[in-house]
């Protein structure tokens, strides 16, 4: 029974950390750019991509292995599919890219604002020994 209650402690420990917070907000939000993503792919840039090619649909394409027969479905290799998700991918990773850039050239701009700190006050006596080693320097 021990075994259990350190188990479920060292679960709550786990889940109460706030990275595991952040991962999880950041999966519901990586949810929901990737449909819009998705959307932008399918709806917008494939039929422009499609129009190029001569009004291919690239989801439409694919390989008949076994033509239908009856009640038999087809079988097929979908692979339009497999181009749409390739630029899907694609298109993802570049958008990830450009948050992640504009983040980072946000924080060098906010560490660049940051003004230096001012030099230390240095009490008379060291300035005036410091004074006489220069003093000294230059004979």
């Amino acid at each position: 029974m021990d075994k259990a209650k350190g188990f479920m402690a060292e679960f709550k420990k786990f889940i109460s950390r706030g990275n595991v917070v952040d991962m999880a907000v950041g999966v519901v939000v990586g949810g929901a750019f990737t449909g819009i993503v998705n959307s932008l792919v399918k709806d917008i840039i494939m039929p422009m991509i499609g129009m190029l090619f001569g009004g291919i649909d690239f989801t439409g394409l694919k390989y008949v292995i076994t033509p239908a027969e009856g009640d038999v479905a087809e079988a097929a290799i979908y692979y339009g599919n497999f181009i749409q998700n390739i630029v899907n991918f694609l298109l993802v990773a570049f958008a990830i890219f450009i948050v992640i850039k504009a983040m980072n050239s946000f924080h060098k701009k906010k560490e660049e604002a940051a003004p230096p700190p001012p030099p230390p006050v240095d009490p008379d006596d060291v300035v005036l020994l410091r004074e006489i080693r220069d003093l000294l320097k230059k004979d």
